[in-house]
């Protein structure tokens, strides 16, 4: 006979199985496979609940409230107690800072803190110490030492905030803003290093704003134009 016989050995051809969506929907399933893919994507796109306490919610709320208040000189003309957040304002005309200059306080030049020393200070920012004035006082004394810098250039912002939230409400003011003198321009809140650290190197702020008396007892890392450049390239992204 020509031909093969199909061999008695074969295997039988295995019917084709239904997809196991199908056979759920066959035996009539109280939940089918597609309406559990509906619920997931419903479960997906469902909002969250609105949570007031959310502790980003919370920072966020602190950082408008700091932005809500008024522009002052700097420092502020009366001493005052309490810690927490400050904000200050570049209106002068030192060339690198041109794209954030102005007199709206618009753009901080540069956002900080001031936390209570030990647990003086409950959740109110109230205590018997001027930590976040004498913080701002010394930003002003640093400015005033620098010789192509004014005081009288600047402005600032600043909020009394309860000890618990003032490291969160910095984290969000630095993210939001990205302030020249936080992100680009390192070294505008350091203290005097000490005699031991006098030949360290030098920070960027003090390269290119002289005066500070510690300023000529360390050495140069990066040279003037190369923080200039950096300074752009800083402010160009914050254009895009």
């Amino acid at each position: 006979v020509e031909g093969h016989a199909p061999s008695i050995l074969a295997a039988p051809a295995a019917p084709t199985a239904a997809p196991e969506r199908e056979k759920t929907r066959q035996c009539g399933g109280a939940l089918s496979w597609r309406a559990m893919e509906e619920n997931e994507a419903v479960s997906k796109e469902q909002p969250q609940p609105y949570n007031p306490l959310d502790q980003t919610r919370l920072g966020e709320s602190i950082v408008a409230a700091l932005i809500d208040q008024p522009c002052v000189p700097l420092p502020p003309p009366r001493r005052f107690r309490g810690a927490g957040l400050y904000a200050l304002y570049y209106q002068g005309d030192f060339p690198a800072y041109a794209p954030i200059s102005s007199a709206s306080c618009d753009t901080p030049i540069y956002v900080g803190k001031a936390e209570p020393s030990g647990r003086r200070i409950g959740l109110r920012g109230i205590g018997t110490e001027s930590r976040l004035y004498s913080r701002i006082r010394k930003h002003a004394d640093s400015i005033d030492n620098a010789t192509n810098l004014a005081r009288d250039d600047f402005r600032c912002r600043y909020l009394l905030v309860g000890d618990i939230w003032i490291p969160l409400g910095e984290t969000l003011l630095i993210e939001r803003f990205r302030p020249l003198w936080n992100v680009a321009v390192e070294g505008f809140g350091l203290n005097d290093p000490g005699s031991r650290r006098h030949g360290g190197d030098r920070s960027d702020w003090d390269e290119i704003h002289p005066g500070r008396p510690w300023r000529d007892k360390m050495r140069r890392k990066r040279e003037p134009e190369e923080i200039l450049d950096s300074i752009r390239r800083h402010l160009d992204e914050r254009s895009d």
